[in-house]
């Protein structure tokens, strides 16, 4: 049984400046470690692991859901990164650039489209506990899923893997629980629209920013 995704959180549109140099595949900000982060929080909201950490709070404290979230993504993003990192090192930067490109506006794309919870991924066996559910649960969640791929492609091209690796799990964190603890001083949600479409408008220029400069550089 399909449930529909409950609406989440706006997040802030940033103005976003793109450098010139040919080398740059990413807007200006300068530390791969608040790349990893911007990018990878605009990729959770509304994403279908952060709609699994909204259905634990239901259940369990926020520090419980937010700890087996940290440890989850720790886990998951440190492939992540680690693939990225090689394929930076494998392909020649143009086609890692254009690659770029061609995922982030995916990315968009998939952000337009939404998710939804299965009715079958909201929890594992309660034998586990519930650090330890959450923890299980969110790891296999958010294997293949859209901030995973988010975080191989910008290892790809920053390739500082502990800036990288720790940004992307600190962006995962604070969208899943900025959603949570937002959600439970307000009691209401604004429309999930609005967070779809700015973070898609935001990965779709990212893109077609980036697939530019990658033909200019060839």
């Amino acid at each position: 049984m399909r449930r529909t995704a409950p609406r989440s959180f706006a997040i802030p549109i940033l103005i976003l400046t793109f450098r010139t140099s040919e080398h740059e595949a990413m807007p200006a900000l300068s530390d791969p470690f608040l790349i990893a982060l911007f990018y990878v929080f605009a990729a959770e909201m509304g994403d279908k692991t952060q709609l699994v950490a909204l259905a634990f709070a239901t259940r369990y404290p926020t520090v419980t859901v937010l700890i087996g979230v940290f440890g989850a993504t720790l886990l998951v993003h440190l492939v992540s990164v680690g693939l990225g990192e090689l394929l930076g090192l494998t392909f020649p930067t143009v086609w890692i650039q254009l690659s770029a490109g061609i995922a982030f506006i995916a990315f968009g794309l998939w952000t337009l489209r939404g998710d939804t919870l299965e009715e079958d991924q909201r929890f594992t066996e309660r034998r586990f506990g519930p650090l330890l559910t959450v923890g299980i649960t969110f790891f296999l969640a958010e294997l293949g899923d859209k901030t995973m791929l988010m975080t191989v492609t910008i290892a790809s091209q920053q390739r500082s893997f502990v800036a990288v690796w720790l940004g992307s799990t600190l962006g995962m964190v604070v969208a899943d629980g900025l959603a949570i603890i937002v959600g439970r001083i307000l009691g209401a949600r604004l429309p999930e629209k609005v967070i779809r479409y700015g973070a898609a408008a935001v990965f779709l220029i990212t893109g077609a920013a980036t697939l530019v400069r990658a033909a200019g550089a060839r």
